[in-house]
This record gives C-alpha cells, structure tokens and sequence, in this order.
C-alpha cells in the first residue's frame, strides 16, 4: 500500500515538473523567461523547456503590429484658434526585453506620448495648415513618437489623423469665404466668355468688311474693264456700245430712284425724251447685233397656158 502511494507521488511531480518546465509558444508571440527574479532568456514561437520551480514567465509578448487609438483632444492652434482632433497610431514590438523592462504599460505609454506630440505639433501650426496639410503633420507626428519610443524597443510605423473639427463659428466664415470665392470664380468665367464673344464678333465684323471691301474691288475692276471695252469699241468708231453703255447706266439709276426709302411718290414723266431715246438705242442695239433674215421667195403661180402637174399616184 505504501508502495502504490509513493509511485502516485513520484507520477504527480514528474507530471508538475513537466507541466511547469515545457513552454509552447504561439507564432507571433515570445515570451519573457525570469530565473529568480531576473532576466534569463526570450522564448520564440514553437516547444521550448525551461528549469522548472526556479524560472517562470514574466511576460507574454505580442510581436505583431499593434494598433492604439489617440483620444480626441481639444487644440490651440499657432492662430489661437481652438480645434478638436482625434487619430490613430500602429507600432510593432522589436526588442520584447525592452518593452518589458524600460516601460511600464507599453500601450498606455505610446498613446499618452501621441496625444502630447499631437498636442505640441498642431500647436505650432496655423488652423490653414492643419486643415490643408495632414500629410505633414502626419510625418511630424511619425517622426517624433517614433524617436521617442526607440528606448522601448518599439517602432512606431504609421500615424494617422482621423479627425480635425474646428469649431462652428470657423466653419461658417470657411463656408461663406468658399462661397466667396466660388463667386468670383465664376465672375471671370463669365467676363472671359464675354471678352471672347466680343472677340468673335469683332473678328466677324473684320472678316464681312474685309469680303465687302473685295467685292468693292472686284465691282470696280468690272466697271473699269466694261468702261474700257466700250472705249475701245468707240475708238473703233463704234457708237452703238457707247449708247448701250449708257442706256444700262441710266436705267440702273431710274431703278435705284424708284426703288429708294425715301422716295414715295415718283412723277412720270421723267425725262421721257431721255428713256424714250435710251430705249431706241438699246433697240437698235439689238437689232443691229441680230443678223437680218432674208424672206423666202414666194410660190409660182400657174398661168392659164401652163399644164397641169402629174397625176398623183
């Protein structure tokens, strides 16, 4: 009986001693290992056996990439203008000895020095540039945490502002400054299109007159060929395209009388001896230019002695 007592004994402290001597560490993970109150070794993911009874674990230590929340917090900005803002900071454990051991509450630790930073950065900027140039504040905020917490052996890898809000007085000058300039935008979107149709009509203008001013000139060298043709015709000795010259000459300036706005009433006759004569001109114009057309010869009469034709079949 007492035999059967001691082997139960001597089972249970085998199974203490390994219970308290073999560690399993998870991937991701380490663990701290203390032998008498003091730093021993740091266990790596995977089966790992330490001296039972006088080692222990002091800590277990998360070595993927963390995430901690930075509390929304009121801001004085460099213009005195007082902003609420909020952010987000990732960090990774490096050295697990060190953030054991050279700070106390890790997470706590790196949250409140984001929040004084983020305090101390937005402070020394103005409400303009905290609104149009998170990405600097975000490298400012990344630059001084992390040089901050490299005792700890930590690095902080991304800082992010989450939220900026100013406050609603700030908002509504910011809307009707917007509004503002969206005005007046849109009053010199409007003189240049004037400015542009006022540009189009005066090239238009410049375009008609330059097509006018070559019709003129190609009227006028008709005119001046025409004068000359009939010159040269009298020169010749021939009156008749003199006549027709001025014949067509008088009726164009009869027609434009008739045809003016403000000629109403026209009286006939108006130098009737005048059109009478331009008329005859022109007549014997075209009759001169048309060739005559002789008669034809007319039909033999039959003679009472004439005989009669051939019978027609």
């Amino acid at each position: 009986m007492d035999l059967v007592i001691l082997v139960a004994v001597a089972l249970a402290l085998v199974v203490l001693v390994v219970l308290t001597s073999v560690r399993i560490v998870p991937q991701g993970s380490t663990f701290i290992v203390e032998r008498l109150g003091r730093y021993q070794e740091t266990l790596m993911p995977g089966f790992n056996v330490i001296v039972p009874l006088i080692s222990s674990v002091r800590a277990r230590m998360d070595m993927r990439e963390t995430v901690v929340d930075v509390p929304s917090q009121s801001v004085i900005t460099k213009d005195n203008a007082a902003v609420t803002a909020d952010g987000v900071l990732f960090f990774q454990v490096m050295d697990p000895k060190k953030a054991t051991y050279e700070v106390n509450d890790l997470q706590r630790a790196i949250q409140t020095l984001s929040m004084t930073t983020l305090r101390t950065v937005m402070g020394s900027m103005d409400l303009d540039e905290l609104l149009s140039q998170r990405e600097t504040i975000n490298a400012a905020l990344l630059r001084a945490v992390d040089e901050a917490t490299a005792s700890w052996g930590v690095r902080v890898t991304r800082i992010e502002l989450r939220d900026i809000t100013p406050p609603a007085d700030i908002v509504q000058a910011m809307g009707r400054q917007l509004k503002a300039e969206r005005d007046r935008r849109a009053q010199i979107l409007e003189a240049d299109a004037d400015k542009e149709s006022q540009i189009r009509i005066a090239q238009g203008k410049l375009e008609a007159a330059k097509l006018e001013a070559e019709a003129r000139e190609r009227l006028a060298e008709a005119e001046a060929k025409a004068t000359r043709l009939v010159s040269e015709a009298v020169a010749q000795g021939s009156s008749q395209a003199l006549g027709y010259f001025l014949g067509q000459k008088y009726m164009e300036a009869l027609k434009a009388f008739a045809d003016s706005p403000n000629q109403k009433t026209m009286v006939l006759p108006v130098e009737m001896a005048g059109v009478a004569g331009a008329l005859a001109g022109l007549g014997e114009i075209v009759r001169g230019a048309t060739p005559a057309v002789p008669p034809a010869p007319a039909a033999p009469r039959p003679g009472p002695w004439s005989s009669p034709g051939p019978a027609e079949g």
